[in-house]
């Protein structure tokens, strides 16, 4: 799966573990109700480029 900010952060962090800790250090849901990571953001004032930034560097940081 080629998560984005239309995927669900259930969905990134079953695909991407990793990405975890990204999710927690912001205060987002991990659960979010199936919600998109773009609402999440928006719903938190977050950027949601700057979110999926930060989750691509989570990822390639574990390769």
């Amino acid at each position: 799966m080629d998560c984005d900010l239309d995927t669900s952060i259930p969905d990134w962090i079953i695909e991407h573990p990793e990405t975890t800790g990204v999710f927690s250090g912001l205060g987002l849901d991990i659960n979010c109700a199936g919600k998109s990571l773009e609402y999440a953001c928006l719903q938190n004032d977050l950027s949601p480029t700057v979110v999926l930034e930060q989750l691509r560097d989570a990822i390639d940081g574990s390769a």
